[in-house]
């Protein structure tokens, strides 16, 4: 029997998704509840990584068991697991259907705060920056769709076959009112670091510390650089899988919330 668990989780307190040695992840601490609920090893199969830090409003993964259980998952999961990880359903799929491999899209938003506040440092990231570009950070942001090719923005591009994904959407929302920001970005997949690297050059160009026709050039030429900066993980989520058979909206939680005032104009 394989079943997707639709969940999300506060990834300040863990070393990102994935499991690694002498560090609390979120793959650890699902798998380990789970092996108390079934008093068996169960393996949990993520939709994706996520780095130290970084969040997740909707997360796929799912689980194979031997048999059927006649309990209530969702509520045993919920009530074992630490707060900062929910599960919002639990739904049988077919034996050859897989977290991972069959996601056709992925969305992540990153949120920037550009006043400091003690409330939004956990979940958006702050940035003292005066006078920005915006229209000039809006025009980087739309560059992105318009290529195929992301080695230049990838931290590690020599652990893939190749560095090609396919940007469906990528936009700068800005509300100079509440003094915050969201870039938000679809894709078919994303690479080490991508979308982090991103928001750096993109904030580098708010800063005229780049033009946009350097960063045009380097994602066309496929630059690599000897080092790439990443913006900070705390104002990252990963907010949207889509599956070919399984399209959930987004549970209502911070980052659904954090979205208000930062919408389509």
């Amino acid at each position: 029997m394989k079943y997707f668990l639709h969940l999300g989780y506060d990834g300040g307190n863990y070393h990102g998704w994935q499991q690694q040695p002498d560090v609390s992840s979120v793959q650890e601490v699902v798998e380990q509840t789970l092996a108390r609920i079934f008093k068996t090893t169960v393996t949990a199969y993520g939709c994706g990584r996520t780095d130290a830090g970084v969040h997740a409003s909707q997360y796929f993964l799912h689980i194979e068991l031997e048999e059927s259980f006649d309990f209530d998952l969702k509520f045993r999961l919920n009530k074992n697991l630490p707060s900062a990880i929910v599960i919002f359903d639990v739904l049988e799929v077919e034996a050859h259907q897989h977290a991972r491999y069959d996601a056709i899209s992925r969305t992540y938003d990153y949120f920037i705060h550009l006043n400091q506040d003690p409330i939004l440092t956990r979940y958006s990231s702050y940035y003292p920056l005066k006078n920005l570009d915006m229209e000039a950070m809006k025009k980087a942001a739309a560059i992105l769709p318009l290529h195929n090719d992301f080695k230049a923005v990838c931290k590690r591009p020599n652990l893939y076959k190749h560095t090609r994904c396919t940007v469906t959407e990528a936009k700068l929302y800005v509300n100079m009112e509440q003094e915050r920001l969201r870039f938000t970005i679809s894709a078919s997949r994303f690479l080490h670091g991508m979308i982090r690297i991103c928001v750096n050059f993109i904030l580098k160009i708010g800063q005229g510390k780049m033009s946009l026709e350097a960063f045009d050039e380097m994602l066309a030429t496929q630059s690599l650089t000897p080092v790439k900066h990443q913006a900070f993980p705390q104002g990252l989520y990963l907010s949207r899988v889509i599956y070919p058979y399984l399209d959930l909206k987004p549970q209502v939680g911070i980052c659904e919330l954090l979205k208000k005032g930062l919408e389509e104009e």
